[in-house]
């Protein structure tokens, strides 16, 4: 679902940050452990009980005000050991459970006496709820392996939820709530949810400030969750499209102070850097992720997220013209990745670490002391990248197979309003060297049969197509037979960039003669975005009639169009 309002900014006062947050798909950090019917309505409807002592607690909402009294003394073990410096209770309960302004008897406990309001927020409380046939929920689905139409979503279809819990139950180190409504207003944009209406959602409704009904939402289509396993759906490259043109069309009104990109753990670096590479704008974006859902034991996804609004309030990523030098960034564990250089390593909290060995942490964040600036990259980035959407061409030259020839063909980049066409989305492929992978000494290019098949393959349906060599380490070489396949690629019209294995710390070097781009020290994750972007400022290598015999002057037209390619490389 996209925006349509993007011109219309939330109301705000003026020493508040107006902070856009878009959702992702896959993203933990928006998501939530499945609702368990809890024993108390399993007491009352007959049900067998769970068993586990107490009921676990989900944030829910009052429909009517109730009173409630409160243990004194009961908030924390030592309280009633300064009880001189407490006032009196409002009372005393007795025995049958009856309130009263006087104690009545020794045994009476004392309380506080609290009336909770709807329009307090969450509460804690109980999850009552049962299926349609007046059983339990034990888990997401009616049953281990039901379909979508007897499943329940755990994710949420926007940030406004997950806001509102972290702003009612987060607690700062002087014991406070709202560490985000006190610092910002937030407008929650569904760039590519993880969360969907399946059944559509009236505008009356809506939590963001989006106008009009929702429609039914398709999984795999509009919305893209892992959870339940058995029913995930991840995004495709008409995906990367949509969302690029939802961020840069809210960004370009210039209504916020800064932005936040929630998406699954994995993938977040991979969207992070393209929207570096992509967006233009002047304003700081951070990414987050959770390791851990929302609301589950130790869950670091809310701390991220504040921290991610200290750093956008900080102004350490600002110049002297008040425009973001640092590029978009990933807060995640108190520590500031720059989008570029980080990599998910470890599913735990703390399991980000920076790639490349030149850099990547530019900021410390969180306790103890103010956010702190380490240093600036000198990699180009947002309204400085020379990729970024406003320096796209409306179209580029891509190749295609017919009557056995590759010829050339015009790809749209953009349509009349500077939106990127999903059908533009180039193909780029990953291909990993390993040592004894060749199948004889002969070094046929013909053994490497899956770069064949996909040269083929994206002949007939990708016009803008590439590949990235993850090479050994740190020189992104690969075995005879490989590099002869990879350079009949280019010669078909499809770069290669070429990386070191893994998380490599070298600088790739350029490889005279080979027609195969340098990838630096990016990883070959980062790199087939770099080289999706830079397909689509370029456009595809000049073919030659016969790729695996170019001739000197097709040789020299290959070497001049990559030169600028090599330059983006160099410096993003």
């Amino acid at each position: 679902m996209t925006r349509d309002d993007a011109a219309t900014p939330p109301p705000y006062l003026p020493d508040r940050l107006r902070i856009a947050v878009f959702s992702g798909a896959t993203a933990t950090i928006q998501n939530t452990e499945p609702l368990i019917t809890s024993d108390q309505a399993r007491s009352r409807r007959g049900l067998p009980l769970k068993g586990a002592g107490f009921d676990g607690l989900r944030a829910q909402r009052l429909a009517a005000p109730v009173t409630v009294y409160i243990e004194a003394f009961s908030a924390h073990p030592l309280e009633r050991d300064a009880a001189e410096l407490y006032a009196p209770p409002d009372g005393w309960v007795d025995g049958a459970g009856t309130f009263h302004r006087e104690q009545q008897s020794p045994e009476d406990v004392p309380v506080h006496e609290a009336v909770l309001s709807p329009s307090d927020g969450l509460y804690l409380l109980p999850y009552m709820a049962r299926q349609a046939d007046g059983s339990a929920w034990d888990g997401s689905c009616s049953q281990p392996g039901a379909n979508a139409a007897r499943a329940r979503q755990t994710f949420f279809p926007d940030a406004s939820r997950l806001l509102e819990e972290i702003d009612r139950f987060g607690l700062d180190d002087t014991g406070q709530n709202r560490l985000l409504s006190r610092n910002a207003d937030f407008t929650f944009i569904r760039a590519a949810p993880s969360g969907g209406y399946t059944r559509g959602l009236p505008a009356a409704e809506r939590t963001d400030l989006g106008e009009g009904d929702i429609p039914p939402e398709e999984r795999g289509e509009d919305f893209y969750y892992y959870s339940p396993r058995h029913l995930a759906h991840g995004p495709a490259m008409p995906t990367l499209a949509k969302l690029t043109n939802v961020v840069q069309e809210t960004l370009r009104t210039q209504a916020y102070d800064g932005a936040i990109w929630l998406e699954g753990s994995p993938v977040a670096e991979e969207t992070t850097y393209w929207l570096s590479l992509l967006i233009d704008t002047t304003i700081p974006l951070c990414g987050n992720s959770s390791q851990r859902p929302h609301g589950a034991l130790s869950n670091d996804g809310d701390r991220n997220i504040v921290d991610s609004v200290a750093y956008i309030r900080s102004n350490i990523w600002s110049d002297d013209q008040g425009r973001d030098c640092i590029g978009p960034v990933m807060v995640q564990e108190e520590q500031v990745f720059t989008a570029r250089d980080v990599q998910k390593a470890d599913a735990r909290p703390g399991g980000y670490v920076a790639t490349g060995g030149h850099g990547g942490i530019v900021a410390t964040i969180g306790a103890p002391g103010d956010p702190m600036l380490t240093f600036r990259p000198s990699r180009l980035h947002t309204y400085r990248s020379a990729v970024n959407l406003s320096r796209l061409p409306s179209a580029v030259t891509g190749v295609r197979a017919a009557g056995g020839e590759i010829s050339l063909v015009d790809v749209p980049v953009k349509d009349g309003d500077g939106r990127l066409l999903a059908s533009a989305i180039p193909k780029v492929t990953l291909s990993k060297y390993a040592r004894y992978a060749m199948e004889d000494y002969s070094d046929d290019p013909a053994q490497e049969v899956e770069i064949a098949s996909r040269v083929a393959r994206n002949l007939k349906r990708f016009p803008l197509a590439g590949f990235v060599l993850e090479g050994n380490s740190p020189f992104g070489r690969a075995d005879e037979s490989m590099t002869a396949a990879l350079q009949a690629a280019v010669f078909s019209g499809m770069p290669v960039v070429c990386v070191g294995r893994g998380n490599a710390e070298g600088m790739v070097p350029a490889a005279p003669g080979s027609m195969l781009l340098a990838g630096s020290n990016l990883t070959a994750t980062k790199a087939r975005m770099l080289l999706m972007a830079c397909l689509l400022r370029f456009g595809s290598t000049p073919p030659s009639a016969n790729p695996l015999r170019p001739t000197a002057r097709e040789r020299e037209a290959v070497t001049a169009h990559l030169a600028a390619f090599q330059q983006v490389f160099d410096t993003h």
